[in-house]
C-alpha cells in the first residue's frame, strides 16, 4: 500500500475514533445520570395494595371549618398541599378558599348541614397553620396577591430549603400557578406562568416572587405547561412535575412533564432544566411529556408523585372514567419514565349528593408513617353553574378528605 494511502487510512481511523468518542460523550450527556436511570435492585412494579379512610385528618378540617366562633378564617378550599416547617408546624396551602363565618344547622332549607351565606368571601389562595395535629390559624388571605388584573395565583407544592446552596439559613419556597381569566372551556383560567415565592422562617412572610417559566407565548393554551403539582427530592436534585390542561380542550387526559433543579435553587429561573425526551435542557416552547398518550394513559392537571422503596409512584384521577370518582397510579424507576400503568383503581368516599367529584390526589410525606402514605383528595360540586349555591348550602362539599394507603410491590 502506498504511503499516502496508509496515511489517509490512519487519518480516517483517527477521525472515526474521535467521532465515536464525541458521539459517546454526547450520548452520556443526554442520558439521565445514575440517579435517574431505570433499573436498580430497589425498584419494582408497585400498586395500591390497601387503603382506608383517614378519619382523624378529615375530621380535623371539619372541626376547624365548622367552628362558628371564627369570623374570618378558612372554612373550605381546594388545591390541598402541605409542607412541614423546621419548628414542627405543618403549613397547609390552598387554592380557591372560602373565608368568613359559618352557621350551625339547620340551613335555610331545613337540612342538617353547616352552611355559609352566599356573600361569604372567596379568595384565590390561603394558608392554614397546624401544630401537633391541630389546625390553629389562617394566615392573612390571600397570602399571594394577584399579579395583575384578571390574573391570580394558586399555590401548589412547597419545600423548605437553604436560602442559597450551602447557606445555614432556611426559607420556604412555594410554587405558584398563574392563571388568567378566560372564556369557555377555560372557566378555571388560562394557564399563564409558573412562579416561585420565597417566604421567611419562622414568620412566613412573603419576601419575593419570581417567574421561572412564562407560557404566554405558547399559542395553544392546552399545550401550556405549569410546573409544581408535586416535588420529589433525590440525589441532590428537586424533581418538579407539571402538567398541561388537555382536558380543557376536550382531550380525554392531560400529560405529565418533569423538570429538575439543584437543591437550594428553586427560586433561580436559570437553574431549572426541563426533560425534552433525551436530555435536561433549558426552557423551550414545547416540552416532551413523560406520561400521557392522549387516550388511555395520562393524568389530571394536578397529580402527586412519591418515592416508595426506590420506586417512583404517581397518583392521579383515573383517566377516562365517568364522574371523577377513582384514583389510579403509575410506577417508574426514574422521574423521566418510562411510566408503567395505570394500575388498579380505588374509589375513596364522597359526600352524599350525587353531583360530587373528587380530584387533585396529593401525597403528604410529612404525615406518612410506617410504610403507609397519607393522601388527600379534594371534592367539589360537578356542575360549575350551580356550585356556588351548593357549596354555601353545605360547607362540607368543598374540603379535603384523606386516606391512608400502602403502595407495595406487585407479584
Amino acid at each position: 500500500m502506498p504511503d499516502d494511502a496508509r496515511a489517509r487510512q490512519r487519518t480516517g481511523t483517527g477521525l472515526g475514533l474521535l467521532l465515536a468518542l464525541v458521539l459517546a460523550a454526547v450520548l452520556l450527556t443526554a442520558l439521565p445520570d445514575d440517579g435517574d436511570r431505570e433499573g436498580g435492585g430497589a425498584c419494582a412494579p408497585h400498586s395500591v395494595a390497601s387503603w382506608s379512610a383517614h378519619k382523624g385528618l378529615t375530621a380535623e378540617f371539619a372541626r376547624y371549618g365548622d367552628d362558628p366562633s371564627r369570623t374570618d378564617d378558612w372554612t373550605g378550599g381546594d388545591g390541598t398541599h402541605s409542607v412541614r416547617l423546621p419548628d414542627g408546624r405543618v403549613l397547609w396551602l390552598f387554592s380557591d378558599t372560602y373565608l368568613g363565618q359559618v352557621h350551625a344547622p339547620p340551613n335555610p332549607f331545613g337540612e342538617s348541614f353547616t352552611w355559609r351565606e352566599a356573600s361569604a368571601p372567596l379568595v384565590r389562595n390561603s394558608a392554614v397553620v397546624m401544630r401537633d395535629g391541630r389546625l390553629q390559624r389562617t394566615l392573612p388571605a390571600p397570602l399571594f396577591p394577584d399579579p395583575a388584573p384578571n390574573q391570580w395565583r394558586w399555590p401548589v407544592a412547597a419545600r423548605v430549603e437553604p436560602r442559597s446552596p450551602g447557606s445555614s439559613e432556611q426559607v420556604l419556597r412555594v410554587l405558584l400557578w398563574v392563571r388568567t381569566a378566560g372564556q369557555s372551556p377555560w372557566i378555571f383560567g388560562v394557564p399563564t406562568a409558573t412562579e416561585v415565592a420565597t417566604l421567611s422562617l419562622p414568620d412566613l412572610r412573603v419576601e419575593s416572587v419570581v417567574k421561572v417559566l412564562d407560557q404566554q407565548l405558547v399559542p395553544d393554551p392546552s399545550r401550556r405547561v405549569l410546573f409544581g403539582t408535586t416535588l420529589v427530592e433525590e440525589g441532590g436534585w428537586t424533581y418538579v412535575f407539571g402538567g398541561d390542561d388537555g382536558q380543557a380542550a376536550s382531550r380525554p387526559v392531560s400529560r405529565a412533564y418533569v423538570a429538575r433543579v439543584p437543591k437550594g435553587r428553586l427560586g433561580e429561573p436559570g437553574a431549572w432544566r426541563y426533560w425534552d425526551g433525551s436530555a435536561w435542557a433549558k426552557a423551550k416552547p414545547r416540552f416532551r411529556p413523560v406520561l400521557g398518550d392522549g387516550r388511555r394513559t395520562g393524568v389530571g392537571s394536578a397529580f402527586s408523585v412519591a418515592r416508595v422503596d426506590g420506586t417512583y409512584v404517581l397518583f392521579t384521577m383515573a383517566a377516562g372514567t365517568d364522574g371523577l370518582t377513582s384514583v389510579t397510579s403509575y410506577w417508574s424507576c426514574s422521574p423521566v419514565g418510562p411510566w408503567h400503568g395505570p394500575t388498579k383503581d380505588f374509589s375513596p368516599a364522597l359526600p352524599p349528593g350525587g353531583q360530587v367529584a373528587a380530584y387533585n390526589p396529593q401525597v403528604h410525606p410529612e404525615l406518612s408513617r410506617g410504610g403507609r402514605l397519607v393522601l388527600s383528595y379534594d371534592v367539589n360540586w360537578l356542575d360549575p353553574g350551580g356550585a356556588a349555591a351548593q357549596l354555601s348550602r353545605n360547607v362540607s362539599l368543598y374540603r379535603p378528605r384523606f386516606v391512608t394507603l400502602r403502595a407495595a410491590p406487585t407479584r
